[in-house]
């Protein structure tokens, strides 16, 4: 399997994080070490506001922009993108972001995660240690999976992250709304989602892939052979994710 892994390299890492949510490096210390990854562009997308506890704080977006524009001038040699990987909830616009701060982003990310308000987290969370009462399970794959629909139809959503994460989910149907929204469903290497089967699942559908780091250390920017492992098991064709090219 590493002989084939070592046939690809990455071409873009778009979801990285830094101190500005719960990352532990800076935008240049991302910026440095996909440049060190030999990567063409990088995006800094850390959490989106609604988080409880490690959210990036709203008032930060224009601060995040004129760093970047700063480091655009010093890093000449990639390009350097800034977004929010924005938490999926139930209510507004089924993201913790508004229309008016995604005008401030390059692009947006959006995924389920725990620790936000109108997301059914408790729920989940019980659901995911078997402490829920038969049945109940259902009614979360249908709620979990009409939120994410709704977030992709009424957002311009870039990558959906991790789908399958922190809950049920229909991934056929996801995947079929991310064909028809030309959102790509992301394949990350810093959690397990989407898995081998949901991988075969989603690929019955015209959806693209993404492979991200989803890096919250700097030298785990541009790290994609753990998702490139999962679609070479799935036996998905490598040509179907975006940012992966063979040497």
């Amino acid at each position: 399997m590493k002989n084939n892994l070592d046939k690809y390299r990455m071409i873009f890492d778009y979801h990285t994080h830094t101190t500005f949510s719960h990352g532990k490096g800076s935008i240049e210390d991302n910026i440095k070490a996909a440049i060190a990854a030999g990567l063409e562009a990088v995006a800094i997308t850390d959490h989106g506001p609604g988080h409880l506890t490690y959210g990036v704080k709203r008032e930060n977006f224009p601060v995040m922009r004129e760093e970047i524009e700063r480091l655009k001038i010093k890093y000449p040699d990639i390009k350097v993108y800034l977004g929010v990987e924005a938490n999926i909830i139930s209510v507004g616009n089924y993201l913790d972001v508004c229309a008016e701060e995604m005008e401030q982003l390059d692009f947006t990310l959006a995924g389920y995660h725990y620790g936000i308000g109108h997301g059914y987290c408790i729920g989940n969370w019980l659901d995911s240690h078997k402490l829920l009462p038969g049945g109940m399970g259902t009614e979360l794959l249908i709620k979990n999976t009409d939120m994410t629909m709704k977030a992709l139809y009424e957002n311009d959503i870039k990558i959906l992250t991790h789908p399958g994460d922190k809950g049920r989910f229909d991934i056929y149907e996801i995947a079929r709304a991310c064909e028809d929204t030309d959102t790509l469903m992301e394949i990350s290497t810093w959690h397990s989602h989407l898995t081998v089967e949901e991988l075969k699942i989603a690929a019955k559908t015209g959806a693209r892939f993404v492979i991200s780091s989803d890096a919250h250390t700097p030298n785990r920017v541009g790290s994609f052979h753990g998702g490139l492992e999962r679609v070479l098991k799935a036996g998905v064709d490598p040509a179907r994710i975006v940012n992966i090219a063979e040497i």
